[in-house]
C-alpha cells in the first residue's frame, strides 16, 4: 500500500482535515499548496513536516520524486470563484491537474486520487438520484466544465501501473480549521449562530447532496487504500445514504442546531435552476470495506456550534474573508499580493 503521499490544497477547507487524518493514519505526508488560505485557520492543526508552497501551475517532476501517491485537491474551488476568471479556471484546474498526473505518473507515483465535483451534473432531472455514468459535459459553470474535461483527460493516463481514481463529493460540510461559509450548510449554521436568523432567498425547493467532511476524507482513503481492481478509472459520487437535501431540510436542520434562531424565506430568487439529486449506491457498494461514513447534518450541525463557541466566532469572521474564498482572493488581489493571473508577487 502506497505510504508518501502528496497532498495539493493540503491547507484548504479539505486538505486540513485529510492530511491530519492521513497523519493519523501512519503516512508520510508532504503538502502543496499555494497559500491563498494560510493564516486564516479558526484553530491549530497538525500539519505535515514537509510542505511546499507553490502554484500549482509551476510544479516540476522532481517536487514529486519519490511519491507513491498523490491527492489532488488543489483548484479554483468553487462556482462563484471559477466565475471570477473562467481563463484561469481552466487553466489551473484543468491544465495544472493534467500536467501534475502526467509528472506524478512521469516521477513513478502508483495511483492518482481527484478531487472531482458533482457540480458537473449541472441542471439535471430531479425525478431520480444520478449515477457516475450520467455526468456529462452539462455543468453550466467553468467550474463544472473543468472538473469534466479533467476526469476525461485523467482517464486516459490510467494504466496498470498508475491508478486514477476521480471522487466526485457532494457539498461538504462540517468543522475545519480553515472553515468555509460559502457552502450551504456551513453558511445556513454560520448565518443562525452569528446573526439569530437565516434567509433562505429561493422557495427553498432546490436539492443538494451534502457530506462531511471527515467522510469525504475517509472517502479519499478508501480511494488510496482499496484494490486497484476496484477504482482504476473510476469515478465514484461521494455521499451517505440518504443524502439528498432540499434546501428547506438544510435550513430547519440549521435552525435546529442553533435553538432559537429565526428562519425566513424571502423567495425572492424564485427556484433556484441548479438542483440535483444523486446516488451512492456504488461507493456504497464497492467500496463498502473501504468507505463507511460516520456523520449526518444532527452531528455535523451539533460539531460547527461547538466549533462557533470554542473560537467565539463573530459575524465578521462569517461575512469576511476568513471563511470566504472569493473575498480572500479579492482581498490578496487588490492589496497587490496577487496578480492578475492569481501568482504571487515577488
Amino acid at each position: 500500500m502506497e505510504r508518501k503521499i502528496l497532498v495539493t490544497g493540503n491547507l484548504g477547507y479539505i486538505g486540513s482535515v485529510l492530511s491530519e487524518t492521513l497523519l493519523e493514519k501512519g503516512y508520510d505526508v508532504i503538502g502543496y499548496d499555494a497559500g491563498f488560505y494560510d493564516g486564516n485557520e479558526l484553530y491549530e492543526v497538525r500539519r505535515p513536516e514537509k510542505q511546499i508552497k507553490k502554484d500549482l501551475r509551476e510544479v516540476t517532476v522532481d517536487d514529486l520524486r519519490g511519491i507513491d501517491a498523490v491527492i489532488h485537491l488543489a483548484a479554483l474551488s468553487n462556482d462563484p470563484l471559477g466565475e471570477l476568471s473562467p481563463r484561469l479556471t481552466e487553466e489551473i484546474n484543468f491544465g495544472a491537474t493534467v500536467r501534475l498526473a502526467e509528472l506524478a505518473r512521469e516521477a513513478g507515483a502508483k495511483r492518482f486520487v481527484y478531487a472531482s465535483s458533482q457540480s458537473m451534473y449541472g441542471v439535471a432531472d430531479t425525478s431520480h438520484e444520478l449515477a457516475e455514468d450520467e455526468a456529462g459535459p452539462y455543468g453550466v459553470t467553468a467550474y463544472a466544465r473543468t472538473k469534466w474535461d479533467a476526469e476525461c483527460e485523467l482517464k486516459k493516463l490510467c494504466a496498470d501501473n498508475f491508478v486514477v481514481v476521480c471522487m466526485r463529493p457532494s457539498t461538504v460540510f462540517g468543522a475545519s480549521p480553515n472553515l468555509r461559509c460559502d457552502i450551504v450548510f456551513n453558511n445556513l449554521v454560520a448565518s443562525a449562530y452569528t446573526t439569530g436568523k437565516i434567509e433562505i432567498k429561493s422557495d427553498g425547493t432546490p436539492w443538494r447532496p451534502v457530506v462531511h467532511v471527515r467522510d469525504v476524507s475517509q472517502a479519499f482513503i478508501a480511494a488510496l487504500e482499496a484494490p486497484k481492481e476496484l477504482v482504476a478509472c473510476g469515478s465514484f459520487n461521494v455521499g451517505i445514504p440518504g443524502g439528498n437535501y432540499t434546501i428547506k431540510d438544510l435550513a430547519l436542520a440549521a435552525q435546529k442546531a442553533v435553538p432559537g434562531s429565526t428562519l425566513i424565506f424571502t423567495g425572492e430568487h424564485g427556484s433556484d435552476s441548479r438542483t440535483y439529486r444523486v446516488g451512492f449506491g456504488k461507493i456504497l457498494n464497492v467500496l463498502k470495506d473501504y468507505y463507511k461514513p460516520e456523520w449526518d447534518l444532527e452531528k455535523g450541525g451539533k460539531e460547527l456550534v461547538g466549533l462557533f463557541k470554542r473560537v467565539n466566532f463573530s459575524e465578521e469572521q462569517f461575512g469576511g474573508r476568513t471563511c470566504n474564498r472569493i473575498q480572500q482572493i479579492r482581498y490578496l488581489r487588490d492589496n497587490g499580493k496577487l496578480d492578475e493571473k492569481l501568482r504571487w508577487l515577488k
